[in-house]
């Protein structure tokens, strides 16, 4: 399968709205303990101004058709000057698109988009035990710098350890 990478659009809410939705419900990725509307999705995709932005992965067919299977963002690490350059990634992939190498291209494509717009430092906030996403930071050479033990609950109730990853671009 082929993919492609480009940023995100309004016409993209929905799709959004729905793999990050996904994600919520099943625990395990996102500390958000409930899903998110179509409007607070829209609302995240706006607060993205640059050099930051939100970034879609699309499954391209043999006939052209394209269908988003996950999306990536750069985001403001901490809001202070003196941070400008250091970048908080997210990433997301619709369950029936995970193991199928769909994150190993977003993040590689949001590297390099990080790269592109000068940003000199990539930090991941991860579930210590989200084992897909750790084996991806292991892949392209972060290095975790922090554990916090029992620091934030998913959707399902269950306390997470948070690992804190980055990586110097």
């Amino acid at each position: 399968m082929e993919y492609a990478y480009r940023q995100a659009a309004e016409s993209d809410i929905q799709a959004l709205t729905d793999i990050y939705n996904a994600a919520v419900v099943v625990g395990g990725s996102s500390a958000d303990i409930a899903p998110r509307t179509i409007e607070q999705r829209r609302a995240w995709l706006d607060s993205h101004k640059a050099p930051y932005a939100v970034f879609v992965t699309e499954a391209v067919r043999g006939d052209g058709t394209r269908q988003v299977v996950g999306f990536s963002a750069l985001s403001v690490f901490y809001d202070r000057a003196g941070y400008n350059g250091v970048t908080d990634l997210a990433y997301y992939i619709a369950p029936e698109w995970q193991g199928r190498g769909v994150g190993t291209f977003t993040l590689r494509s949001l590297l390099d988009e990080a790269r592109k717009r000068h940003m000199r430092k990539a930090c991941g906030i991860i579930f210590a035990d989200n084992a897909g996403s750790i084996a991806l930071m292991h892949h392209f050479g972060f290095t975790q710098f922090g554990l916090m033990p029992a620091a934030a609950t998913d959707s399902t109730g269950t306390m997470r350890d948070m690992s804190y990853w980055y990586l110097d671009l």
